[in-house]
């Protein structure tokens, strides 16, 4: 999915796989949801090929934020349109009852108590709907710092010339986004199995989720019997709820490590300056306002791209550390409960491990979010950490880091994560030590 950029970062960190010319006919990366006929033609011939834009005047008059939403969602859907299941009663009863045992051997590995308060089992179609509000809330702040962030750096002639029409591309920009989004949460919706496989929590408050046809999906090919593998999943789903069902801080700290990414965005004005001059030169006619083939091939020239600061690297080793930090809590705690009880477990931990190689959804969705690479090394090194932590000190005390985030392994820590394991025992005897010591004759009047 990483070859398709919502837009808000880097497209691609490999030199060798990014194409440096842009398909002028396609800047926005329009053709690859609608089949080839972005770019194709006048705006009209375009929008009359679209059976997506039955509803034209309502989507070019979306005033609701940066990204088209409305788009967003009908682009996703319309992926999904084959091969699409609805869930039955017996896949939500199926679903229901795993999550619900799941959170019975979740109780004896963890002292952090159920966050699920209800289950739910959807669909493909299900995962788009119910997920948008917490897409909306994650990339809003990342669009809009990108198209303030371009507008701001324009050059005054040029800003002057787009002045008449500035209505239109900001109508523009949402639809771009909008597809582009789209496009990515539907290829997302093929394969994601819970609500968290993303590493963000993205159903409503309290809501275990499985998606029972990439279930299926998942455990085709594996010879485990069906309902292993989906309390399997279950397990995942549930401990990942307690994560951020229990630790309030958590949800907001991933958020705001994507957020301070998108205050880091800036341009560098005099390449912008050097590249609209480049661009207007090469353009039959120059830059046209009138015309939007010419705005079109100016957004496409890649001048508008913006530099990745110091401070963006920081927010993304941040939210790297974090996603990996939870994934392996949740690979313990789910190893504690099963190891024992499911027979498959290796096997199933295994086809987790690979599916992360290979760029599971959460690698994914951040690599074409902000262009970070969730790297499966780290995945181990936090996985180390929270083992390690269980075998020395025991599960309460393992729990314990998640109280405060000033607690947690630092990215440099989980260069040497039984280094940081060892001085957990020595904090902890330094406070017992102090905790023994007699107080002072004279303390009371000193303190007084």
């Amino acid at each position: 999915m990483s070859d398709v950029p919502f837009g808000f970062g880097l497209p691609d960190r490999d030199p060798e796989r990014r194409d440096p010319t842009p398909d002028p006919a396609d800047p926005f990366g329009l053709g690859a949801l609608f089949g080839g006929i972005a770019g194709g033609g006048s705006p009209e011939d375009v929008l009359a090929k679209m059976p997506l834009f039955a509803e034209l005047q309502k989507l070019m008059n979306w005033s609701g934020g940066p990204v088209n939403w409305d788009l967003a969602r009908q682009g996703a859907i319309s992926q999904l349109a084959v091969g699409h299941q609805p869930t039955s009663q017996a896949e939500q009863t199926a679903v229901a009852e795993a999550l619900r045992l799941a959170d019975l051997w979740l109780d004896q590995v963890t002292d952090l108590p159920s966050g699920i308060e209800r289950t739910a089992a959807w669909s493909r179609v299900d995962w788009v709907e119910k997920t948008l509000p917490a897409w909306g809330r994650l990339i809003d702040p990342l669009a809009e710092k990108v198209v303030a962030a371009m507008t701001s750096a324009l050059p005054q002639e040029a800003a002057m010339s787009f002045g008449p029409i500035a209505g239109i591309m900001g109508r523009m920009g949402g639809l771009m986004f909008g597809a582009q989004v789209g496009q990515a949460l539907g290829k997302l919706a093929d394969e994601v199995i819970t609500s968290t496989d993303v590493g963000l929590p993205l159903a409503p408050a309290g809501t275990g989720v499985l998606v029972p046809q990439n279930v299926a999906d998942f455990a085709a090919g594996l010879d485990r019997p069906a309902d292993e593998v989906r309390l399997f999943l279950a397990l995942r789903e549930a401990a990942s709820q307690r994560l951020f069902a229990h630790v309030p801080w958590l949800r907001q700290q991933l958020q705001d490590a994507v957020h301070a990414y998108a205050r880091g965005i800036t341009i560098d004005r005099e390449a912008i300056e050097r590249g609209i001059t480049e661009a207007m030169s090469g353009m039959e006619g120059g830059l046209d306002p009138s015309n939007p083939e010419s705005i079109q091939q100016l957004l496409g020239s890649g001048v508008l791209e913006p530099e990745e600061t110091v401070e963006q690297q920081m927010a993304l080793r941040r939210l790297e550390t974090l996603l990996a930090l939870v994934e392996g809590w949740v690979d313990t705690v789910v190893a504690a409960a099963a190891t024992d009880r499911l027979p498959g477990h290796s096997a199933l931990a295994e086809t987790m491990r690979r599916r992360r190689a290979t760029g599971g959804p959460a690698e994914q969705t951040f690599a074409t979010l902000v262009g970070l690479e969730l790297r499966p090394r780290r995945l181990r090194d936090a996985a180390t950490v929270w083992a390690a932590m269980s075998q020395r000190y025991g599960s309460a005390d393992r729990d314990r880091l998640w109280s405060h985030p000033d607690l947690l392994p630092t990215s440099e820590d989980l260069d040497e994560p039984l280094d940081f394991v060892a001085r957990q025992g020595l904090d902890d005897e330094f406070t017992a030590l102090m905790d023994e010591q007699p107080e002072k004759p004279g303390d009371d009047e000193g303190r007084a």
